[in-house]
């Protein structure tokens, strides 16, 4: 398994998923079709299908696009979020393979959106397993709450995402690390971690090159809206409930103008 950053946008990110046995490829939220599809002959790889994590039109606003240009190709979006250009809605548990070794698992993730879907994909054995979470969960950050409650962030954030194999890499859908690794260390100022995954991502990011992925482990340790079931985080931001410190920590990121 291979997986490839295709920038689109200002600062959003599509994903080239190649099984590279076959050289057939998933693509993640292809919101800029030319590019993606320059992307895919640079690879040599046939495009099979489109995994759209969620509606809005900087995810699935290229998917009628692709399929114009891709005939044949497969649009697999969330049954609940009305996605541009679906042809297979998926469920949380629904499971979608590609060429001879990869297997993909929807997982329900919402809040951003009612259906949002984060997708979860395994190689073969001793490849890492990577998770699409579009804008669930983003390095160091979450998304905004439009569609959905505290509780339900809480649900896809620390448990359908938490509970993920800690190497699992993250590839979300926006290149947001450096501003959310700053509010971070506004929640945990004395956190190590954020202060040293900072200083290395405005490395990353003065060489023009990506954040992402980090891994499940490293946000447990430098994300503060995944780590909101520590006392000692609850505590900073004047909470004794998970959902709770959540929900406040949300709040105070609506309002930062860091």
């Amino acid at each position: 398994m291979k997986i490839f950053h295709v920038p689109c946008l200002e600062d959003n990110y599509s994903y080239l998923i190649i099984d590279e046995s076959t050289k057939e490829a998933a693509i993640v939220d292809p919101v800029e079709p030319e590019k993606v599809l320059e992307a895919a002959k640079q690879h040599g790889v046939d495009l099979k299908i489109i995994l759209t994590t969620h509606h809005h039109w900087d995810h699935a606003g290229g998917n009628e696009k692709m399929k114009e240009m891709v005939p044949g190709i497969k649009v697999y979006g969330g049954s609940l979020d009305n996605v541009k250009g679906c042809t297979d809605k998926v469920e949380n548990g629904d499971k979608i393979s590609l060429g001879a070794n990869i297997n993909i698992l929807s997982l329900h993730t919402p809040c951003h959106t009612k259906g949002h879907i984060s997708y979860y994909v395994t190689g073969k054995d001793g490849e890492d397993p990577a998770v699409f979470t579009g804008d669930t969960l983003f390095i160091a950050g979450c998304g905004k709450f439009f569609e959905g409650t505290a509780e339900q962030m809480y649900q896809s954030l620390c448990v359908t995402l938490g509970s993920l194999p800690k190497p699992t890499q993250v590839y979300c859908g926006h290149e947001y690390t450096v501003k959310n690794l700053q509010f971070a260390l506004t929640v945990e100022p004395d956190n190590t971690k954020i202060q040293q995954k900072l200083s290395w991502a405005q490395q990353q990011r003065q060489a023009g090159l990506p954040t992402i992925p980090s891994t499940i482990e490293e946000e447990m340790e430098t994300n503060p809206f995944i780590r909101v079931d520590l006392p000692e985080l609850q505590k900073l931001v004047g909470f004794h409930d998970p959902i709770e410190a959540l929900r406040e920590i949300r709040r105070r990121k609506d309002n930062w103008r860091g």
